[in-house]
């Protein structure tokens, strides 16, 4: 396994033990990174208007189409050590 993809699993570990909730905002780039950095690019089919949370997840990790998954991975270890 990668030195990257250790820090990242790591990085996973340690997002569920920050000592304060980061802002929704924060949450969504999280997610984002996470699902581009574990999965890829977003190829699932848009929610509907009515799953305001669900299109919100799947515009933000849409929104990073293109990065590849070790980028997504680092900058997902950065964000957790920032806030951490």
């Amino acid at each position: 396994m990668s030195d990257l993809k250790t820090k990242f699993e790591a990085a996973v570990a340690n997002s569920k033990n920050l000592s304060e909730r980061p802002d929704n905002m924060t949450l969504l780039k999280l997610y984002a990174l996470y699902k581009q950095g574990s999965v890829g690019d977003n190829t699932d089919k848009k929610p509907g208007f009515t799953d305001m949370v669900g299109r919100a997840k799947w515009d933000a990790w849409n929104g990073l189409k293109g990065t590849s998954s070790n980028d997504a991975m680092q900058q997902y270890v950065d964000l957790i050590e920032e806030l951490s």
